[in-house]
Parts: structure tokens; C-alpha cells; sequence
């Protein structure tokens, strides 16, 4: 019995299914008797169903933007989203959890220390939060107070984004920098960490070598920000392995992880001294940074199944999901087009298209905004490192029965402008 509630349990939340019929599908779950004629009737019943979205009058999206976290970042693979609902069957101390989950994910990636976080942006807050007070509880209780500690972290002026916030948040003083004269000057008594942003490396004056020298010279913690820089499989261990005392990752792009998950990887003194300001600690500056049980275990699930994936056959399918796109678009009069792969972040196979708007007569943001529109909808975005040129499509997120549809509306859309 045990067995069977345990293998039947996602499905009890539906009242359309008989009780019966679950302990019977459970069952031959668990010894193995699943036929092809049950599953297909499973399937079959499921597409019926209105999903927890459409109830909700929310529309489905086809994800042919890549991992962005407006869109739920990526699907969770089965064997993740099991791991999730195995997690919810049981209590367990969280902090001893947090500790061994960490540990099993450090030696899956073969970093010194890792932390299960609320996505990359969490990580974040508690690396800098780690930096300032090194997890001293007195200074843990204070922050974001920071009179007499170490406040300033220093970037680069071509560094800034978005997630600054979470910097500014713990109590810390943003310091810019240009050039590696001005980089020395600036590191003082006050100087608590260094910040660098992965996808701007090109941008600045100082690249990641050199940046990673000059705060081993003055002894100070660097972080640097790669949320999106898997893959390849090798970034998960490749910038502590260059220096880093700590990289941030996000859980939920493409290692399929839950999308309110991320990694922060690094030094183990460090990392530790993050944990000290996160929950379930509580009265310190991570309090309301809470990771669950089921997402800790689901993000190692993802972690242990992106290790073991053959990404070269990944890579195989996304550019053959490029190529059926391609060819649907061969007949629209003077379109071109051409594969990119972003060198850093986001770092996999994306098509552009290009058209003469004189003949097709459509904009490429006409062409996003009627897909968009359509039924079903289908995202299209921008990720840094593919320029402004043309229409980019990414086949990174789109699921197998989901190319057809994209290279049919796609085609569709340009081949009517063309009439």
C-alpha cells in the first residue's frame, strides 16, 4: 500500500480520476505492467483536461526565446519533477538537508562548496552578505547595517545590471573602476568584495584572468555572476577552477532545475558564511531568501541528470530543431539565414532570419508581436551575445511536438506578407 500511494499520489488532486483507477495504475507501476494502451490512455485523458493554467484563464506559451526567467525559466524533466513530489512526503531538519544537498552537489560538479539558493539573484545577495560578515553572528544580526565593517564592492562602470539590487541590499557601497590602475586604487581597508558580471567580460577593460589576479594579490572574495553560462557542463567548475572564491548559477535554465532555484558555488569559509545569513536562520538578511525541501532535493535531481547527460546529442537535437525551421522558411522570396551560438551565456545553436522588407512586407518586431498573438502563443526574445541583426529564434526550450508549429506559423506569417 505504501507503494501505491506513493506512486499515485500526483493524481489524487484530481477528482475526475476514480480512486480505483489510481491504486490500479500505481500498482502496475511499481510491478512494472504498465502497457503502451494505459499510458496512451493516460495521455489521452490528460490532453482533455484543462490545465492548472488554462483554469486559471492563463495562456500557454511555446518558449522559442531560451531559459528566461519571465517564462518559468525550463520545463523540469521527469525524473526532477519526481524527486520534487518524493520531497513532499516527509519532514526533515532543513538545515542538515541544506548541508548534505550542498556537499552532494559540490562533489557532482567538483566545486570546494555549494548552497542551494533562491535563483542566481539570491546568490548574490548571500555572497555579498557572506563577504561582509564572514558569518560572524554579530555582524549577520546587522546587516543590512554596515557601520564598521568592510561595505564597498568594487565593479567595473560597463559591469552594471539589474541585479546590482541585490548587492546595494545587503548594505553594500558600489565602487566603479575602468582600468586596472584605477582597480588598485580602489581596493582599501573598506574593499569587501569584487564583483564581475560573466556576460560583460567583453565590455570592460579588465578581463576575468586579470580581475581574478589583482584580488588574489590584496586577499579579497570575488564573485562573479553566471547565471546562464551552462551550457557546457565544464562552467559549473571552470571559474572557481580560475580563481573565483564565488560564481553564481541559476537552478532553473538549463539545468532544468525548479525556476525559483540557483547554485552559489565557491570557497568553502565562504560559502558556509553564506549559509549563516539564509534560512532558516532567522534575524539575518537571508531570512526571507527561503529554499524548500522539495526544491533543494528537485535542484540536485537536475543537477545529478545534467552531469550524466550526453550533451552531445543534445546539441545534435537543437540543431536539428534549427534545421526543420530552416527548411519551412526556404520558399519566403530573399530570406536568408544563419546559426549563432552566444559565446557566453545562453551558450547554445539559435537562427537568425533576415528579409528584404521591401518585398516581404513585415518588420521582425511585426513578425514577434503576431506570433505572440496566435494560438497557441510563441515567445520570441533576445539574449546577449547575438547582436541586433535580424529575427532569433531559439530552439534551446522548445519541446519535440512544439518545432512543427513554430516552423509552420513562422513560415506562414513571412510568406503571407510576402503575397
Amino acid at each position: 500500500m505504501k507503494h501505491e500511494m506513493k506512486r499515485s499520489a500526483p493524481g489524487l488532486a484530481d477528482p475526475t480520476v476514480p480512486r480505483r483507477e489510481l491504486l490500479v495504475t500505481g500498482a502496475a507501476v511499481v510491478g512494472g505492467l504498465v502497457t503502451p494502451q494505459l499510458l496512451q490512455a493516460q495521455t489521452e485523458r490528460t490532453a482533455m483536461k484543462p490545465s492548472v493554467y488554462e483554469r486559471l484563464g492563463v495562456k500557454h506559451v511555446i518558449n522559442a526565446a531560451g531559459t528566461l526567467t519571465v517564462l518559468g525559466g525550463s520545463l523540469m524533466p521527469p525524473q526532477v519533477v519526481e524527486a520534487w513530489i518524493d520531497a513532499t512526503r516527509h519532514f526533515v531538519d532543513l538545515t542538515d538537508l541544506q548541508n548534505k544537498v550542498g556537499a552532494r552537489i559540490a562533489e557532482l560538479v567538483g566545486v570546494e562548496a555549494a548552497l542551494v539558493t533562491t535563483g542566481a539573484a539570491g546568490a548574490m545577495q548571500l555572497a555579498t552578505a557572506a563577504a561582509i560578515t564572514r558569518g560572524e553572528p554579530e555582524r549577520v544580526r546587522r546587516l543590512p547595517e554596515t557601520t564598521g565593517m568592510k561595505n564597498e564592492v568594487i565593479t567595473q562602470k560597463t559591469h552594471h545590471a539589474c541585479y546590482d539590487n541585490q548587492i546595494t541590499a545587503c548594505g553594500a557601497k558600489l565602487v566603479d573602476v575602468e582600468t586596472r590602475a584605477e582597480l588598485e586604487r580602489a581596493i582599501g581597508d573598506r574593499t569587501a568584495m569584487m564583483l564581475f558580471y560573466n556576460l560583460n567580460d567583453a565590455d570592460g577593460r579588465i578581463q576575468r584572468e586579470e580581475w581574478v589576479a589583482v584580488a588574489r594579490q590584496h586577499g579579497v572574495p570575488t564573485l562573479l555572476d553566471a547565471a546562464a553560462d551552462v551550457p557546457p557542463v565544464e562552467a559549473l567548475s571552470k571559474y572557481t577552477k580560475l580563481g573565483f572564491d564565488m560564481v553564481a548559477f541559476s537552478g532553473g535554465k538549463a539545468l532544468m532545475g525548479p525556476n525559483n532555484t540557483g547554485l552559489l558555488l565557491g570557497r568553502k569559509d565562504l560559502i558556509e558564511a553564506a549559509r549563516k545569513n539564509t534560512s532558516p536562520v532567522c534575524g539575518c538578511i537571508g531570512r526571507g531568501l527561503k529554499v524548500g525541501k522539495e526544491d533543494m532535493i528537485a535542484l540536485l535531481a537536475a543537477v545529478e541528470r545534467y552531469v550524466r547527460t550526453d550533451h552531445a546529442a543534445e546539441w545534435r537535437e537543437w540543431e536539428r530543431r534549427i534545421g526543420v525551421i530552416e527548411s519551412a522558411l526556404r520558399d519566403v522570396p530573399t530570406l536568408k539565414t544563419e546559426r549563432v551560438v552566444p559565446p557566453i551565456a545562453n551558450h547554445v545553436p539559435h537562427l537568425l532570419s533576415f528579409w528584404d522588407e521591401s518585398v516581404v512586407k513585415i518588420t521582425r518586431e511585426q513578425v514577434t508581436k503576431q506570433l505572440a498573438a496566435g494560438d497557441p502563443s510563441i515567445a520570441l526574445g533576445r539574449v546577449g551575445g547575438t547582436g541586433d541583426r535580424g529575427l532569433l529564434v531559439s530552439a534551446f526550450m522548445l519541446q519535440p511536438d512544439e518545432v512543427e508549429v513554430v516552423a509552420a506559423r513562422l513560415g506562414g506569417v513571412l510568406k503571407q506578407a510576402a503575397r
